[in-house]
C-alpha cells in the first residue's frame, strides 16, 4: 500500500459536504469553528474570493482547495462591487446553500465541508500539516473538470446515493491534497508528499514499521545517501526534519495503540521505538500536549 493510501487508511476519514456557496457582490461569510476531531475544507469551484484565517488572507481562484488542519473560525470574501452584505442561507437535503443577500457580479461557487477522523492518529495526522493548507490544481486540468462536474451534478439532481458520492468525492479530494508536493502546487512542502525518490522510500519504510530501531545512519542507508545529504534533501523535500518526522510517525501509531486499553503504556512504548516508559511519555507529552495516561482517558 503506498504512502498516501496508508495514512487514509489509518485516518479512518470520514467526509461530509455541508455547504455550497453561491455568493456575489460584496459579500462576507463568517464560518465557525468546529470539532477537535475535526478540519474544515473548502474547494473553488468558480470566481474568486479571499480566505480570512489566522490573521492572515489567502487569495483563492478556480481550482483552489484550502485544508484547516485546526478548523479555526475563519472568513470568507468577496469583492464585488457595492456595499458589503451578508448572506441567506437555505436548508437542504444532502447539504445547505448559501447565497448573498443580494444579487451582483463575479458570482464564485464554493463548496464547504469538513472531515471527521476516525482514529486519534488521523487527529494527529492533520495537526501535522501546514495549516491552513492551500492546493492549486487549476481551473482547467482534468481532475478538476471532472471533480467539479460531478459535485454540481449531484447538488443538482439530488437522488439515492448523492451523500455517499458527496463524501466519496471530497474523500477523494483530500488525498489528492496530501499527494501534492512542493513547488509544483502546494505552497508548503508536504511529508505526506515528496517527488525524491529516495526520500520517499524512507518515509514509504518508517511508516510500515515506525517502532524499528531506526537511527540517522539507518536511514540515510535505505535512501544510498551519505549522512550530510540525506539531512539536507530531507528538510527540502518535507519541510520537517527527521527526527520531528519520526517522532510524528511513532506517536500517530501511538494514539492509535492507546485506543487498546489491553495495553499497557510500557507495550505501546516499545511498540513504537521507545526503550523507556518515560521517554515515550516525555516525546508524548512533548508532541501531543498531554501523557498518554490522560490522552487514553479522553473520549
Amino acid at each position: 500500500m503506498d504512502t498516501i493510501s496508508q495514512l487514509m487508511d489509518l485516518a479512518r476519514v470520514q467526509a461530509r459536504l455541508d455547504k455550497r456557496c453561491l455568493l456575489a457582490g460584496a459579500t462576507v461569510m463568517d464560518v465557525p469553528a468546529y470539532g477537535d476531531a475535526e478540519a474544515a475544507f473548502h474547494f473553488l469551484l468558480d470566481g474568486e474570493c479571499t480566505l480570512e484565517a489566522g490573521g492572515k488572507n489567502y487569495a483563492l481562484k478556480p481550482g483552489d482547495a484550502v485544508l484547516l488542519p485546526s478548523s479555526p473560525p475563519h472568513r470568507i470574501r468577496t469583492a464585488g462591487a457595492g456595499r458589503a452584505q451578508g448572506v441567506v442561507e437555505t436548508h437542504g437535503d444532502f447539504f445547505d446553500t448559501i447565497r448573498s443577500d443580494s444579487a451582483g457580479d463575479g458570482v464564485i461557487d464554493l463548496f464547504c465541508g469538513h472531515y471527521t477522523f476516525g482514529s486519534r492518529a488521523g487527529v494527529l495526522l492533520v495537526r501535522s500539516l501546514p495549516d491552513p493548507l492551500v492546493v492549486s490544481f487549476g481551473e482547467g486540468g482534468d481532475m478538476v473538470r471532472t471533480m467539479s462536474g460531478l459535485m454540481r451534478q449531484e447538488a443538482l439532481a439530488g437522488g439515492p446515493g448523492t451523500s455517499a458520492i458527496l463524501s466519496s468525492i471530497c474523500t477523494a479530494l483530500l488525498a489528492m491534497v496530501l499527494r501534492q508536493s512542493t513547488g509544483r502546487l502546494a505552497e508548503t512542502p508536504l511529508w505526506t508528499a515528496v517527488d525524491d525518490k529516495r526520500i520517499a522510500l524512507v518515509i514509504d519504510t518508517v511508516l510500515r514499521d515506525p517502532g524499528a530501531d531506526w537511527s540517522i545512519e539507518r536511514l540515510a542507508g535505505i535512501a544510498a545517501l551519505a549522512r550530510a545529504t540525506f539531512l539536507r534533501r530531507f528538510v527540502k523535500n518535507t519541510g520537517t526534519t527527521v527526527g520531528a518526522f519520526l517522532t510524528n510517525v511513532r506517536m500517530m501509531a501511538a494514539a492509535d495503540l492507546l485506543a487498546d486499553r489491553e495495553l499497557t503504556v510500557a507495550a505501546v512504548a516499545s511498540k513504537v521505538g521507545y526503550h523507556s516508559e518515560s521517554a515515550f511519555a516525555r516525546a508524548f507529552q512533548e508532541a501531543v500536549g498531554t501523557t498518554p495516561g490522560r490522552f487514553r482517558r479522553t473520549p
